[in-house]
C-alpha cells in the first residue's frame, strides 16, 4: 500500500501520531496523501477531524543542507527499528503565492514508513525557523 516517490514522499493511507500536533488535541489518525505528481506536496488530512489538514513537503527539494539531527526517545515512541524507515516532512503555512510560502524548518514531523506512526519534533535549534521561506 505504500508507495514511494523519486523524492521519498511516502503515501500512506493511515498514520497514527505518538503525540497530537500542538494545539490539536484528539487528532491522532491522519492519511498522508501525495497531492501532486512529483510526491513534493503533500497533505496530512485528519481522519478525526474531515475539515483539518497540513500541507507538508519532503525538505530535500526545497532545503537540501537541512538534516535534522533526531533524538533516540523518538525512535522509541515511532516503534522504530531503523533510521533508515525514518522520512522528514516540513509543515508549511500558505501563502498568496509559493514565494510567499513558508516551512516549519523548527519542528518536522518525523514518519516511521514502516510502522505508520510519527511525530512532530521540536528541534532545540535556535537557527531553524517556524516561518522559512519555501523559496530563496
Amino acid at each position: 500500500m505504500e508507495t514511494t516517490t523519486l523524492t521519498g514522499a511516502p503515501e500512506i493511507p493511515v498514520i497514527e501520531l505518538a503525540q497530537p500536533l500542538p494545539g490539536f488535541p484528539g487528532r491522532e489518525r491522519f492519511a498522508l496523501v501525495q497531492v501532486d505528481d512529483d510526491g513534493v506536496l503533500c497533505s496530512l488530512a485528519s481522519l478525526d477531524d474531515p475539515g483539518l489538514r497540513f500541507l507538508v513537503v519532503p525538505p530535500a527539494p526545497f532545503f537540501p543542507d537541512y538534516s535534522p539531527e533526531v533524538d533516540e526517545s523518538v525512535l522509541g515512541e515511532l516503534g522504530s527499528t531503523s533510521v533508515d524507515d525514518l522520512v522528514v516532512l516540513c509543515v508549511l503555512t500558505a501563502g498568496d503565492s509559493l514565494a510567499s510560502t513558508t516551512a516549519n524548518l523548527a519542528a518536522p514531523v518525523v514518519l516511521d514508513t514502516r510502522t505508520h506512526r510519527a511525530v512532530q519534533v521540536v528541534l532545540d535549534d535556535p537557527g531553524l525557523s517556524v516561518a522559512t521561506p519555501l523559496l530563496a
